[in-house]
């Protein structure tokens, strides 16, 4: 997973028992669980990995520096398929399930939104 935009650069690496985190070029390294790993995937196997990429974001906040720019990248069989960029946070539908997941596991605490009147 990456994301992404003027100020920060976040890559999140998961593979069979370890999550490796680059923020800013500064890189650190957890354990994942063979159960959390058993997870990811069968959540991933829920995707259209060839129509990955054209998932359509529901957003646009990314176009503007208001959000980060998000993809999601699968390896799978030695092949790699990208999704289409989308806001962080707010992943086309049919990405949310691994994105939450992805999100969670990776220690990612969302911002809260701002409550408007």
């Amino acid at each position: 997973m990456r994301e992404q935009t003027r100020g920060t650069n976040r890559i999140i690496t998961f593979s069979s028992g370890s999550i490796i985190t680059s923020l800013n070029e500064n890189i650190s390294k957890s354990e994942l669980s063979s159960s959390d790993w058993e997870n990811m995937v069968n959540q991933a196997s829920l995707i259209d990995l060839l129509k990955m990429s054209s998932y359509n974001s529901p957003t646009t906040g990314r176009f503007s520096d208001r959000a980060l720019s998000s993809t999601i990248i699968i390896t799978s069989n030695g092949n790699t398929y990208e999704s289409s960029a989308f806001d962080a946070g707010i992943p086309p539908k049919e990405l949310d399930g691994l994105y939450q997941l992805l999100h969670g596991k990776a220690g990612i605490i969302k911002k809260a939104k701002p409550k408007f009147r």
